[in-house]
């Protein structure tokens, strides 16, 4: 079989001209600014819709709009998505941004209809009423939720711009923030955000949202390149392998729908998990079943199981068989498939807008409490911390529980995957992973979590078991030597996992992260700004702050052990004697923080710490000294460990040279040793040829007694006298 290179043209794609990359924001400004000057779509939307009863129109509207600004913005995530991890660089992936842009264009557009409609709903007024667009524009600015809703669609129009405008898989994945920070604004408005457990409803509502938007924008973003099936020129049969007809240029999209089944399997599993959590949440209980609610609720998970096993059988089977076709059959096999997956994806949202829209069992109301600690947390104040507590305390956080687990089960999966092919894997990195994983667990959904938001010291346990403890273990675990042997490469020039993995430890910025001294400031420095910035608060009052607090500790403390004691491929390590000088720094510099933290009479976040209202405990400055002593202490056990990993490693690193050498020596006769010496005594008969009076070869003259290499030095008695 002969091959063929890609053409430049087949791959190159010309920038896009700015006027379509600000089509999107440009026609939402637009779209807002006729809103709110004097109410602009209200009158021609109700001429339009024929009604005469304007709650009617906002009755029926509004779950329309919703439904669609939702699809829009699945599709545009969705399509980001394939373009950055399933997509070969080229017509499928610029077709795929092509899809995302146009997407988030719809998106932002229904979304300021709905933002009409919304308003409208939310405040009892017609479309048509006086003072409507005024009403709007003090929605949109002075209210919360309008505000929410507005950022929204905002967000929408902006990945619209970026979908446009970018052409790389890496712009493709930097871009996917963008919806992904709509979605956790919305997961924070409807029933979530009146819910009395906010964390449990928003964390299970952001999942929720984000694996149907992939699941659904998935499959809508494929079906796109389907039907565009983009370029005529087709390949001959023996540069292709397909057979006498050939293959069109644009037939890759059969391996994104292989690729695309595992997403939709964690797609599934987010979606089903959240789903259960927002149901137990609002059911109250087994008795609310019987609710309307609780019908809709068992009828959607109905619904969802029927899913679940259509994505297992087009796991199992259609994948092979769209490989296997060619051409036309394929894509009839695909549209087959996706009309039954798409019908009942349809019913399971139109199920959950209803949902929505029904009163659940438990109220959506916030439960009356005002005492400080609920005023500050938006939970109840806990009980006394004692020792037991320690691991009886816990509240589940959707975001990082779902998180643990899938972590733990790619691992494991990748152990077996190199089982079956015949590969061993040591055991003792599988029980770190696990170990490891579970830890964090504990500490995001335990009592590290429940007591570090009104103990400091519960925090700082928090803290350093996240920046210290966890990161050796997942390090010594080798994640990254793991995936390089267990996720085969891919040779179309998309990026899988693998690929993404290795961009960034051979990019400059992955490779100047990892260098150790790099890294132990990253390490030492990022405590120091967070607890004496604002961010500590942010960690405290924000959800997304204390995400981000979870994963930055985490990271920074990964950066730092890998680049003492890592396995895995990354940055050049000093010798073991330089690690071991800077573990020692960074020991220090915790010494001197703890300390530092103990003697300290100010207290920290004072108008938080200072005003839980806890009738139990040490004072707020007694607990943030005991949390110093957190820092000083316990803090320190993981670095010993580090150092007694650092110690043994140089240990068997010596012996292993040792090893080599006499093995070596072995096959060749110590021939090493052997030239070692050679060159050892033509040093010597250099130095002795080039002493003074030392006669020359070939010189007849003898050397003078003060010049004999016996003769005593000037003024010292000679003994033959």
């Amino acid at each position: 079989m002969t091959t063929r290179a890609p053409s430049t043209a087949a791959t190159t794609v010309a920038p896009r001209p700015a006027w379509l990359v600000a089509a999107g924001p440009i026609a939402v400004v637009v779209a807002l600014l006729a809103v709110l000057v004097g109410g602009g779509f209200s009158g021609a939307f109700a001429a339009l819709s024929g009604f005469a009863d304007p709650g009617a129109v906002v009755r029926w509207g509004l779950p329309l709009t919703t439904v669609l600004s939702e699809l829009a913005g699945s599709v545009a995530l969705g399509a980001l998505v394939a373009a950055a991890t399933l997509l070969p660089a080229g017509r499928l992936r610029d077709l795929a941004l092509s899809t995302a842009g146009a997407a988030a264009m719809a998106w932002a557009l229904v979304g300021v209809l709905g933002l009409v409609l919304r308003y409208s709903n939310v405040s009892g007024t017609p479309l048509d009423a006086e003072g409507f667009g005024a009403g709007l524009g003090q929605f949109l600015t002075s209210i919360e939720l309008g505000r929410t809703w507005l950022t929204i669609v905002l967000l929408a129009a902006v990945t619209s711009a970026l979908a446009l405008a970018v052409r790389g898989a890496t712009g493709a994945l930097w871009s996917t923030l963008v919806p992904l920070a709509a979605l956790a604004f919305q997961a924070s408005t409807g029933h979530a955000a009146g819910a009395a457990n906010h964390t449990l409803a928003t964390g299970a509502m952001f999942l929720h949202l984000v694996g149907a938007a992939l699941w659904v924008g998935g499959l809508g973003a494929i079906a796109a390149l389907v039907v565009a099936r983009p370029g005529t020129t087709t390949e001959p049969a023996a540069a292709t392998g397909r057979g006498a007809r050939g293959r069109t240029a644009g037939d890759g999209w059969e391996v994104a729908v292989e690729r695309f089944s595992p997403v939709a399997g964690w797609c599934f599993a987010a979606v089903a998990v959240s789903g259960v959590l927002n149901g137990w949440i609002r059911l109250g209980g087994l008795d609310g079943l019987g609710t309307r609610y609780g019908v809709l609720l068992l009828a959607k998970a109905v619904l969802m199981v029927l899913l679940g096993a259509l994505g297992w059988a087009h796991r199992r089977g259609v994948v092979g068989r769209l490989a296997a076709a060619d051409g036309a059959p394929s894509r009839g096999l695909f549209w087959r498939l996706l009309t039954v997956e798409l019908a009942v994806m349809g019913a399971v949202s139109g199920v959950a807008v209803a949902l929505s829209s029904t009163a659940p069992p438990v109220p959506d109301d916030v439960p009356l409490d005002g005492s400080p600690a609920y005023q500050l947390t938006g939970n109840p104040l806990p009980p006394e911390l004692s020792a037991a507590r320690w691991f009886t305390e816990w509240r589940l956080d959707p975001l990082f529980a779902f998180a643990c687990v899938a972590a733990v089960v790619v691992y494991l999966r990748w152990v077996r995957r190199l089982a079956r092919r015949g590969d061993r894997w040591p055991v003792g990195r599988t029980i770190s992973w696990v170990v490891g994983v579970a830890i964090v667990a504990w500490d995001t959904n335990g009592a590290p979590t429940i007591y570090g938001e009104i103990l400091f010291s519960a925090h700082m346990v928090q803290h350093m078991v996240l920046a210290m403890l966890v990161p050796l273990l997942l390090v010594l675990a080798a994640p990254i030597t793991l995936l390089l042997r267990a996720v085969p490469a891919r040779k179309d020039g998309s990026r899988g996992p693998r690929e993404w993995v290795l961009a960034f430890v051979h990019s400059r910025w992955g490779a100047f992260v990892s260098k150790p001294v790099v890294a132990a400031v990253v390490f030492v420095a990022g405590m120091i700004v967070f607890y004496y910035s604002p961010l500590f608060e942010w960690s405290l009052r924000s959800h997304v702050g204390h995400v981000w607090m979870v994963v930055h500790f985490t990271l920074a403390g990964y950066l730092f052990a890998n680049a003492l004691v890592g396995i895995d491929p990354g940055p050049s390590r000093p010798p073991f004697p330089q690690r071991l000088v800077l573990l020692f720094a960074t020991m220090a510099f915790h010494a001197f923080f703890g300390v530092a933290l103990m003697s300290q009479t100010a207290l920290l976040v004072a108008d938080w710490f200072g005003n839980t209202g806890r009738p139990w405990g040490l004072s707020a400055i007694e607990d943030q000294q005991r949390g110093g002593a957190v820092a000083w202490g316990i803090g320190e056990m993981p670095t010993v460990a580090l150092a007694i990993v650092v110690a043994v490693m140089w240990t068997k690193s010596d012996e292993r040279e040792a090893r080599r050498r006499d093995r070596k020596a072995d096959r060749d006769g110590d021939a090493e040793l052997d030239q070692y010496n050679a060159m050892l005594a033509r040093i010597a008969d250099r130095d002795a040829a080039q002493a003074p009076g030392v006669a020359q070869p070939g010189s007849a003259q003898a050397p003078s007694s003060a010049q004999a290499p016996d003769a005593a030095p000037p003024g010292a008695a000679r003994s033959d006298r």
